[in-house]
């Protein structure tokens, strides 16, 4: 089988060496720049609960955005092609990270609450089915090894 491939660059500049480097856990600050071709720098940082800054966006919140925003993608995609006019959509996504005793930790689960608004409301059992579709459409949540729920409300 033949697969169209896309490839996609990022870099990530570490910008927390307060003039030690690492030499001590609290002696180096999280803080580092997200950047790619043509787009905003974004300014990333470990999760508070890791002496990161709560001002910067984590490697937790980006996976969950990812995942959010790559089903709304693909949930309008599915829509246009049954039809279905959608004229609002928002998500409010959790997700879970375990930490493990020996300090590794991985994200168990995400629940995306995605809320829908319909040009026509006789078509909310569509609406709640595509989202099945979507995310078996959705690239990010097929590449993920923890469990992606859907919790959709259709107005």
């Amino acid at each position: 089988m033949v697969r169209n491939e896309h490839s996609y660059a990022v870099s990530v500049s570490w910008t927390g060496n307060r003039g030690t480097g690492t030499s001590g856990y609290r002696d180096y600050g999280r803080g580092h720049d997200i950047a790619a071709a043509g787009l905003p720098k974004l300014q990333g940082s470990a999760d508070p609960t890791f002496h990161g800054d709560r001002d910067r966006w984590n490697p937790e919140l980006l996976l969950l955005s990812a995942l959010a925003q790559c089903h709304m993608l693909s949930y309008l995609h599915v829509a246009v092609n049954h039809g279905l006019v959608v004229t609002s959509y928002h998500d409010e996504a959790v997700g879970v990270l375990a930490l493990n005793p020996d300090g590794s930790g991985q994200v168990v689960s995400v629940t995306l609450r995605p809320v829908v608004g319909l040009m026509n409301p006789d078509q909310a059992d569509l609406a709640a089915r595509l989202h099945t579709e979507a995310a078996h459409k959705c690239f990010i949540a097929r590449s993920v090894n923890f469990p992606v729920h859907h919790e959709p409300t259709i107005t």
